[in-house]
């Protein structure tokens, strides 16, 4: 999708990264540490980076974690990182903004619910007049599960004194959008410019958001964050998420994503960065890292070697990553295959810049290689062999495809 089809928004710099005004789309994520533990949050933020995340968002909750993020701030720029570091607000963020002069010097971006607390407005303009005098941008996050209770109340009495007809999804959704838009007018007000201003309007149903994001769109020329606010664990997040998202990205809408997977105790952060890139790569909006075609299995491929070595590939590439970047030119759009038979092994291997065709069952046990659609050797061995063999390949290819920067 070209930039001229995309909806049209004001361009925001966080930190030296721009959201909207045509720039590419900006992926996030959001650590899962305790922000007062300075070394697990700092570790964590750097492996997001790595990992593919292009701003960085950290709870700011108690006195703790705002005194941690300047040393967590410092950290990132010490190893190279330069990432625009978010801080994530609620119903103290003003005080915890003001009292701690080091934390809103430090954040890029104050992440704050217009629908908490209980003096909201006066709370509301105390973040905007922070983000004022320190020249930072703010996102007027609402939340679904969070919205003032008294705008829903007061849609909820019109809905039934007019005898609308609408249900309470579209009434919370209309507010959702009501609260964005009134909000914004608030921090305009308070000194805020419209190039300091991002908006989302979370909800957790994928059929919500985009109607949400729809109208949304309709009414500010803003830039947008996309995601599900509470999208859930494995295949299921990432369904809803994508199923949403694609949508409105496909539309056009959207300036920021975040892919707000559940992940499992002990599970990895990473995930979520690596499918919200996957997602702008899948609909041609961004390349980010070279894709892995692979097969996905049938009664012809009893063997589990293809998996296997698909998996330590796709592994590879990721590991690989944050050094090709730095150092070769347009490494993000190659493509590799690894097939597990001859019906669209060798095709599929062709089509590739480097692929790989396995053996199915009852097949010769040798494995064609093509390199930008040429058979180059013919591979044999275990599945060890195979992957370091491949992986040399890989790098080969790197080396002398792509320009050095």
């Amino acid at each position: 999708m070209s930039a001229a089809q995309r909806h049209k928004t004001v361009g925001v710099n966080v930190g030296g990264i721009q959201v909207g005004g045509g720039a590419p789309i900006v992926v996030q994520s959001m650590c899962n540490t305790d922000t007062a533990d300075v070394e697990s949050t700092s570790r964590q933020c750097l492996e997001l980076w790595q990992a593919g995340s292009e701003m960085l968002r950290v709870t700011v909750n108690v006195p703790e974690a705002a005194e941690a993020v300047p040393s967590i701030k410092r950290r990132l720029v010490l190893a190279g990182c330069r990432a625009p570091l978010i801080g994530d607000f609620h119903y103290n963020g003003h005080l915890l903004l003001t009292k701690h002069p080091a934390c809103a010097a430090a954040l890029d971006k104050y992440r704050i619910n217009p629908g908490t607390g209980k003096r909201r407005d006066e709370q509301f303009s105390t973040i905007c007049q922070v983000a004022v005098d320190h020249g930072k941008a703010i996102r007027i996050g609402v939340n679904g599960g969070s919205l003032n209770q008294e705008l829903v109340m007061r849609k909820m009495q019109d809905n039934t004194d007019r005898d609308l007809g609408l249900t309470s999804e579209a009434i919370i959704n209309a507010c959702m959008v009501t609260s964005a838009i009134e909000s914004t007018a608030l921090a305009l007000e308070s000194g805020v410019r419209k190039d300091q201003i991002i908006i989302s309007c979370k909800v957790s149903r994928p059929g919500d958001l985009i109607a949400v994001y729809r109208e949304l769109s309709r009414q500010t020329d803003q830039p947008l964050h996309l995601g599900l606010t509470e999208a859930g664990m494995g295949i299921k997040g990432l369904v809803w998420s994508s199923s949403a998202m694609g949508v409105l990205l496909n539309e056009g809408i959207g300036d920021t994503i975040r892919m707000s997977l559940t992940p499992r105790p002990g599970g990895d952060r990473r995930d979520e960065v690596y499918a919200s890139c996957e997602l702008l790569q899948a609909l041609g909006l961004r390349a980010f890292a070279p894709s892995v075609t692979a097969c996905p299995g049938c009664g012809r491929t009893t063997s589990t070697t293809f998996q296997e070595l698909a998996e330590r590939i796709q592994g590879y590439i990721r590991e690989m990553m944050p050094a090709w970047k730095t150092r070769y030119d347009g490494v993000e759009t190659m493509t590799l295959a690894v097939m597990g038979c001859v019906v669209n092994g060798p095709g599929e291997s062709k089509a590739a810049n480097i692929g790989i065709s396995l053996p199915g069952t009852g097949e010769a046990p040798t494995c064609p290689v093509y390199v930008d659609g040429q058979h180059v050797a013919t591979l044999r061995g275990t599945c060890d062999e195979l992957s370091s063999a491949f992986r040399k390949l890989v790098d080969d290819y790197v080396e002398t495809k792509y320009p050095k920067k």
